[in-house]
């Protein structure tokens, strides 16, 4: 959807900055944008162990939390199997998924601004 951002309504721009912070809340942390990550790049859902193993550095009880706060925010799946011993796999759902152009968007800007400023990547 293309904005007017020449918008003359204030009340116009009040709602685009308050929809952007809660986008942003919604996403932020060290583990929740390394979990989204993991997951589009997968394009398959993740079983909590290989979620695990390619997040470097998380632990079990923070990858818990972080993928139970992205469930409840309608952006990562939960499947449960009914197997001895269960599985359990992650994906992003429809909403989630739909934030894909986005994150590339935030990357995109990232790297311009590391290029732009002289910043070291890491």
């Amino acid at each position: 959807m293309e904005r007017d951002w020449h918008c003359d309504v204030p009340e116009q721009r009040l709602v685009w900055a308050q929809a952007t912070s809660e986008a942003l809340k919604i996403i932020e942390g060290k583990w929740k944008t390394i979990i989204l990550c993991q997951l589009f790049a997968a394009k398959v859902p993740l079983r909590f162990s290989e979620l695990e193993r390619k997040i470097e550095g998380v632990n079990q009880k923070m990858l818990i939390q972080q993928l139970k706060q992205l469930e409840k925010d309608g952006i990562v799946l939960r499947t449960l199997y009914p197997e001895v011993p269960p599985r359990v796999e992650y994906s992003l759902t429809e909403l989630g998924t739909a934030l894909g152009p986005s994150m590339a968007a935030l990357i995109e800007w990232a790297l311009l601004r590391r290029e732009t400023l002289g910043l070291e990547s890491g």
